[in-house]
Formats: structure tokens, C-alpha cells, sequence
């Protein structure tokens, strides 16, 4: 069943890389709880206390309003397909916007992606396993292409504009920080 862990293993990092999807939780002290799905190629394992993901333009920016208020971050992987089992790494993390210099220390781990608009680095002090026997078998197909070909379409001044109007604060009213400099 399940198990705790100080950091990832070996098997855990070969897991993480052959999922297409995975979950990221955050809270500040008050408000709303954010669960947000993420995709795309846009995920990597530093080492095995360290990852890094690419935050790509979105409706809203709850992640990085809520860490802002409280740096704590969950993040959960499911396997639908093959042998079962659920991931959720715990810890602390920080936003990196463009404007940052480790932004640009980790925006070469990932692909070229239009709408790329800040990179959370996150220190995992708590690794859990669990079965995942409830967990349905899903195929997977492949990547939406629609966020990537809608950046590409908009550019950066049309995205900035974008993130002036609806990625400032939160549902809450925190502040993102996303434009300052």
C-alpha cells in the first residue's frame, strides 16, 4: 500500500516521465483551494528533491497567487494506464516570472512553448505513494494543441495584454505579481 519517502527514487522519476498529465495544489491561508490539471511537456525532476514546471498561460493564475501567500505545493500523479498507483510530492516552491534570472536557468529543460509565463520551482520534502486501486484506466491520445496555437496566434504583446486583464489576481483577490518588474 502506501508509503512515505524523503525524496524521489529512481522508479518515482521513471513514472513521473511517462505521464501526460498531472495535478497541482495549492492554498494561501484563506479563500479558495486551487487543484489545477497541467499537460503538455512541461514538467522535469532537478533531482531527487528538486522539480521544475513550466506555467503556461491560463484563465486564471491561482498557483502563483497562492504561493505568494503560502509557498506550500502538492503535487499529484495518477497512472491511468498499466500497474496502479498515485504520486503526490509535498513541499515548498517559488515563482519564477521572465523577468528572473533562475527562469532563464531552467526555460532550456523545456520546449519552445508560445504562452510560457512563469516556471515554479519546487524543494519536495514529502514523497507519497499510494495504490491507486480506484483510480480508472484511461487512454491516452495526445497533447491539445489549442492553448499553444492560441499564444502563437496572439503574440507576446496580445498575451501580456491578456495577463494585464486576467491573470493579475486571483479569484480571491491576491495578487500574482505576473507584470510587475
Amino acid at each position: 500500500m502506501g508509503k512515505k519517502l524523503e525524496s524521489l527514487n529512481n522508479e518515482l522519476i521513471t513514472f513521473i516521465k511517462q505521464q501526460p498529465i498531472f495535478f497541482v495544489g495549492t492554498a494561501a491561508s484563506t479563500g479558495n483551494v486551487n487543484v489545477s490539471p497541467k499537460g503538455m511537456d512541461s514538467f522535469r525532476v532537478i533531482n531527487n528533491n528538486k522539480i521544475v514546471w513550466l506555467n503556461l498561460t491560463g484563465s486564471g493564475n491561482e498557483t502563483a497567487a497562492h504561493l505568494l501567500k503560502h509557498n506550500r505545493m502538492t503535487i499529484m500523479f495518477c497512472a491511468f494506464e498499466g500497474k496502479p498507483l498515485i504520486l503526490r510530492l509535498y513541499g515548498t516552491a517559488k515563482i519564477h516570472h521572465q523577468r528572473d534570472a533562475e527562469y532563464h536557468q531552467f526555460i532550456d529543460l523545456f520546449p519552445e512553448t508560445p504562452g510560457s509565463r512563469q516556471i515554479i520551482e519546487m524543494e519536495v520534502d514529502l514523497v507519497q505513494t499510494s495504490c491507486g486501486y480506484a483510480v480508472p484506466f484511461m487512454d491516452y491520445k495526445e497533447d491539445r494543441t489549442v492553448l499553444k496555437d492560441w499564444a502563437q496566434k496572439q503574440g507576446t504583446e496580445k498575451i501580456e495584454t491578456y495577463w494585464k486583464e486576467k491573470n493579475t489576481k486571483s479569484i480571491d483577490g491576491f495578487e500574482t505579481k505576473i507584470l510587475e518588474p
